[in-house]
């Protein structure tokens, strides 16, 4: 295993996972509130979901950090330097 891999903590979690752990702790109607995308608020389901968040990078990096904030698990930022002009 690379050490990208053993520090990444989604490692091994799917979409799917994620998404379902999410739903069965929040409910649609929460996760809705939390995440504003209509797939969540208008008739959701894992499915039409998934086929969404799959072809939406940034409404998938939102699932994925509200995914690691619902465990407890904090990632580290990184720095960005702007190079001396």
């Amino acid at each position: 295993m690379t050490d990208q891999q053993a520090n990444n903590p989604l490692h091994g979690i799917t979409l799917e996972m994620m998404l379902t752990h999410l739903v069965e702790h929040y409910g649609w109607e929460e996760m809705s509130r939390l995440i504003r995308i209509r797939c969540f608020s208008y008739d959701p389901s894992i499915k039409s979901s998934l086929v969404f968040l799959r072809k939406t990078p940034w409404a998938r990096t939102k699932v994925e950090k509200l995914y690691l904030k619902q465990k407890g698990i904090r990632i580290k930022r990184k720095k960005i330097t702007k190079e001396a002009e």
